[in-house]
């Protein structure tokens, strides 16, 4: 075939795929135009899952008369001039694609009046083409509404999911740039049904109240870097937002919303940094709730990286990680609150595997300093716990200065050896206990070659390995607290921890094995002194809400809740 230029409709319509994917994309356009425009208020009305109606109303600034038409113009914009605009850009649109875009795909109207104007231009286009114009009365602010969306391109209709499952992506669309903006009023309604109506008043948890409810508004913490005592990150970089206690994990990542500059943005840096500042608090398979916004110097990020502008580039990503990461893990560690009883949402008991040895003698000045940034004392810590007894030979029963708590014996005990055995480590002061007589260790081929790479390495861990003959090791040390247990199940666990992993992955892994497998079990009956002991060790801990696998220590019931049972006030 012989080399032409494409039709414009064509070029117009290949433009609109790049830019509009689903009705979604629509409102995502309009809702930053008119973020752009300084609005205060933005509805948002859908029907038919956005295909047979979306309507975007705002109080912005308005489109000049002169200037309506212009707007549909590919890459017609306000927001540049010319190529050194790009470098700056502080506007969540500025492509000029979005109207073009839209109009190329359906059929469009567009009411709006701009400031100083006393009455308002009308436009209505098809498909991009045959605009009608007119004027009507209407206060300062733009209308657009888009009608039969993707009708004349029948192959993307197809594409499209059930009118329920669009309906979805056209409110987090909404939901997220309202949790961008609190200072503004969103409503959003969906086949004539209110689904969201924010207040507006610039808290942001009263936005989060509108759209994930008040369970997960509560249990929400503060971020914000520059409160604290400890550098972290950079400082070009103010990290703000909010992020949700362990009590409220979710299941998937859905939960999670990152803004840059307040554009609301994909990005897997941003998710892996907040999921690291979790470590250790989440069990595994739970993700946490975050609102994070990131303002940065538009020098150092770029926003032209993705037709729909949904990513965003950092000049330096490690630096951008690692203030998000340490902004989030303060906010945590200073103010995570002990999850009340009615929030633990399973019940977990370790299997019982009965053992009537005590356990090793713990130093309360032993602090991780993997868990808290060196030198900073968290703000939050365990109140002083008056013991009341041991439940089911696995909790321990406790009095605080606001009610009741019960700490699960096992995984206390194992926050408070993995804090003591990260410091060792540290320090390279990990104690041993010498066997009486070493003992012979065998094992299968696939098992040998990972021991032959790690065995060496096993010695600052307090295990000393000597190869003996074919597939055979003999064992002369162990860390302490698992001189009298189960030291080989830990040296097992080493096969699955080591393939693949990164060394500080193995290593963690590795300790957490070491506390774990040293810890009082389940089950196991404690003596009065034994239990005070470990209560006070765990009141001075870095983490102590969690186990080192993410578990709660403890759960807690409040005087408040107590007078409720009892009838005592309502």
């Amino acid at each position: 075939m012989p080399i032409k230029l494409l039709d414009p409709q064509v070029v117009a319509r290949i433009a609109a795929g790049e830019v509009i994917e689903r009705p979604a994309s629509v409102v995502k356009e309009l809702v930053e135009n008119a973020l752009d425009a300084g609005a205060s208020q933005i509805s948002v009305e859908v029907r038919g899952g956005g295909v047979s109606l979306l309507r975007v109303t705002d109080d912005g600034a308005g489109i000049p008369a002169a200037e309506v038409e212009l707007a549909f113009q590919r890459h017609a914009t306000s927001k540049i001039v010319n190529f050194d605009d790009l470098e700056s850009i502080t506007t969540l649109g500025f492509r000029g694609e979005a109207l073009p875009s839209i109009a190329a795909v359906a059929r469009v109207e567009v009411l709006t009046c701009a400031r100083g104007e006393s009455v308002g231009s009308y436009l209505s286009m098809t498909d991009g083409i045959s605009p009608k114009r007119g004027k009507q009365g209407r206060s300062t602010g733009t209308t657009i509404t888009v009608h039969n969306l993707f009708q004349s391109l029948p192959a993307r209709l197809k594409f499209l999911k059930s009118a329920a499952t669009e309906n979805s992506h056209l409110a987090s669309v909404v939901s997220q740039y309202a949790l961008a903006f609190p200072e503004v009023r969103f409503s959003l309604s969906v086949e004539g049904r209110p689904v969201l109506n924010t207040p507006g008043n610039g808290q942001l948890s009263d936005a989060v109240t509108e759209v994930y409810g008040l369970d997960i508004a509560r249990n929400l913490l503060t971020v914000d870097s520059r409160q604290g005592g400890w550098e972290g990150g950079t400082a070009s970089l103010l990290i703000t937002g909010m992020v949700g206690s362990p009590a409220v994990s979710r299941a998937s990542r859905d939960y999670l919303s990152f803004f840059v500059n307040r554009r609301w943005i994909n990005s897997r840096l941003l998710a892996w940094a907040v999921e690291e500042a979790y470590h250790g608090m989440l069990m595994t398979g739970k993700h946490p709730v975050a609102i994070i916004n990131i303002s940065a110097p538009v020098g150092e990020l770029d926003v032209n990286v993705h037709p729909a502008k949904t990513e965003v580039k950092f000049v330096n990503e490690h630096s951008v990680f690692s203030s998000v990461q340490k902004a989030v893990r303060r906010a945590l560690i200073e103010t995570a609150p002990v999850a009340k009883i009615e929030e633990v949402a399973t019940t977990y008991r370790e299997s019982a595997r009965s053992s009537p040895t005590l356990w090793p003698s713990v130093s309360t000045n032993d602090h991780s300093s993997l868990m808290a940034p060196p030198g900073h004392t968290p703000v939050f810590s365990l109140p002083a716990l008056r013991l009341l007894g041991q439940l089911a030979a696995s909790y321990i029963v406790a009095e605080g200065p606001d009610g009741l708590y019960l700490i699960d014996q096992h995984a206390a005990h194992e926050r408070i050896l993995f804090e003591k055995f990260q410091h060792q480590l540290s320090r390279q002061e990990v104690e041993v206990q010498g066997l009486l007589e070493p003992v012979t260790l065998q094992v299968n081929p696939a098992e040998d070659e990972v021991l032959q790479t790690y065995y060496p390495r096993l010695a600052k861990f307090g295990f000393y390995l000597e190869p003996f003959g074919e597939r055979t090791y003999l064992v002369r040390t162990v860390p302490l607290g698992l001189h009298d247990k189960d030291w080989g199940a830990v040296l097992k666990e080493l096969w699955d921890a080591a393939p693949g992993g990164s060394k500080a992955d193995w290593t963690e892994k590795l300790a957490i094995s070491i506390a774990c497998h040293s810890a009082v079990r389940a089950g196991q009956v404690l003596t009065d002194d034994e239990m005070r002991e470990l209560l006070r060790q765990l009141e001075q801990a870095a983490v102590p809400n969690t186990c080192p696998h993410g578990r709660p220590t403890m759960t807690h019931l409040s005087a408040g809740q107590l007078e409720r049972e009892f009838g005592r006030r309502g």
